[in-house]
């Protein structure tokens, strides 16, 4: 994988930081981003060989357009995109008025339209870092929520839902140069999901691994997608077997 530039976006913490930890290890020059944490994301660049870090809001397009430019000034080029970065708001499903319109569009703007965002700024790097025996890929980081009727609230189930399709479109318009993937979580033990209590307690009653999901095996998923020079268009339901209950 020498050469080879990996972007992930959200990788100060959780999932992200196993993916561009576990990419950093096969020798991708990975480019850690985060909204804030930025000591954070810096101690990890610095960690890896010809990492680095980039700060970028994704819920401002203009940012969004930069992440990018900022990853071809300083590579020329990227092999590997995976959208991670993600917004989540806790609401009774069957709470209506509490998922406001307000709501609605902030979680879209960081779930659905900045991950569009990225995909079409970097296509052509994408495109020109292809190779037949090693085509490029975008991974989606969904959520089991974007395929069963379940998740933090309504709106963000539906931002799952909705680039979960997006893999699907995208992945039959960019081969063969560019394959497109998904991995759609269950419960995940990272810091957003510490206090998730009710979700540990059905993953330990119900599904037939009787726990939630490390990030790193999470990250395995991945660099099996990622390594890939064939799969595109699968979204890879990996949550312990609780679908089959």
């Amino acid at each position: 994988m020498e050469n080879r530039v990996a972007l992930v976006t959200g990788s100060t913490s959780g999932i992200g930081k196993a993916i561009a930890n576990q990419l950093a290890s096969e020798g991708f020059s990975v480019v850690y981003h985060s909204r804030s944490s930025i000591e954070e994301g810096a101690a990890l660049a610095s960690q890896s060989e010809n990492a680095s870090y980039i700060q970028a809001d994704l819920s401002n397009q203009t940012e969004s357009k930069a992440l990018i430019e900022q990853v071809s000034s300083k590579y020329g080029r990227l092999d590997v995109l995976v959208n991670n970065a993600a917004l989540t708001e806790v609401i009774e499903h069957a709470d209506l008025k509490a998922a406001t319109p307000e709501i609605w569009r902030k979680l879209y703007e960081v779930n659905v339209i900045s991950p569009w965002t990225l995909i079409s700024e970097a296509e052509s790097m994408l495109k020109n870092s292809s190779s037949e025996n090693t085509p490029s890929c975008i991974l989606n980081i969904s959520s089991h929520a974007g395929i069963r009727p379940k998740g933090a609230s309504i709106p963000y189930s539906v931002t799952k839902a909705a680039l979960n399709h997006m893999t699907k479109l995208l992945a039959l318009n960019l081969g063969p140069n560019i394959r497109v993937n998904a991995i759609a979580p269950g419960l995940v033990h990272t810091p957003m999901s510490k206090d998730w209590a009710a979700a540990r307690e059905l993953w330990q009653n119900k599904a037939p691994m009787k726990r939630g999901a490390q990030p790193e095996e999470i990250a395995y998923v991945a660099a099996m997608l990622i390594n890939s020079s064939y799969l595109t268009g699968e979204i890879i339901l990996s949550d312990g077997g609780l679908n089959l209950t």
